[in-house]
Order: structure tokens, then sequence, then C-alpha cells
């Protein structure tokens, strides 16, 4: 929704731009393009699936690393 502010009679400019920004921030605009900026994605199912496939794989291999590594 937008904001939107007339000039008055015999108002300065620098009276409407403070009287602008007054009501931007009393609208909650700025604080929710904010939240949106940051907002990130939940992941997929598939990709949950994937990532916790490939922690086991890893895992493994360390596993096995370790077992075939040469002895201090």
């Amino acid at each position: 929704m937008p904001v939107q502010v007339t000039k008055k009679e015999k108002e300065t400019s620098q009276n409407l731009v403070h009287r602008f920004t007054k009501t931007v921030r009393q609208s909650g605009v700025l604080l929710q393009i904010r939240k949106n900026r940051f907002f990130k994605r939940a992941k997929s199912d598939l990709a949950n699936k994937r990532s916790a496939l490939r922690r086991v794989i890893v895992k493994a291999e360390k596993r096995m690393a370790e077992k075939l590594a040469k002895p201090k």
C-alpha cells in the first residue's frame, strides 16, 4: 500500500519531507521490506534428503580413511 502525503498550504518542502518520513515510519513499510530482503526459503524435502545422504556418505568415507590410514 503506497504512502501518500500532499503538500499543505504554506508548508515548506523540508516540513513536507519530515512529515512524509514520519508517515513511512509509522506505516511499517520499511520493516516489512527489510524482513523480505533477508528471507530464506525453507529447503524442500528432496534437498533435505540429498543433504542427509551426502552426510552419511562423507562420514562413511572418513571412517574408511581412518581404518586404512598408516599407524604413526
